[in-house]
């Protein structure tokens, strides 16, 4: 699939036109309809579409098929229980968290 083609799937899956999306850019529909000849955007183009959109740039280019946002369109928050299980080696400045101070951090959030 092409960029333009995932562009189009995308924001056609959430509702929008390549005219309304345009809009949400800031950009002319023209800007969008070069990219079927020219290849993807390169630049702010490029992050503005992936933000606008929600998904991640490396979806866009067809990098990988798993669309999920960057880290900066992300949702701000998140449950540190969910983040601890999820994430089983810790680091802080650089240097790992040894498993037994995790378990004294876990037990200090728990009984809050």
């Amino acid at each position: 699939m092409t960029f333009y083609e995932r562009v189009y799937q995308t924001a056609k899956n959430r509702g929008l036109s390549i005219k309304q999306l345009a809009q949400k850019m800031g950009v002319s529909d023209a800007t969008i309809y070069t990219w079927k000849k020219t290849g993807a955007p390169t630049g702010k183009n490029l992050t503005l579409v992936s933000k606008t959109l929600g998904v991640s740039i490396d979806y866009l280019l067809g990098n990988t098929d798993n669309p999920t946002t960057n880290k900066e369109t992300n949702d701000d928050t998140a449950d540190l229980k969910e983040y601890f299980n999820k994430h089983k080696i810790m680091r802080y400045d650089g240097k790992p968290i040894p498993e037994s101070d995790l378990e004294v951090i876990k037990r200090i959030l728990e009984s809050h």
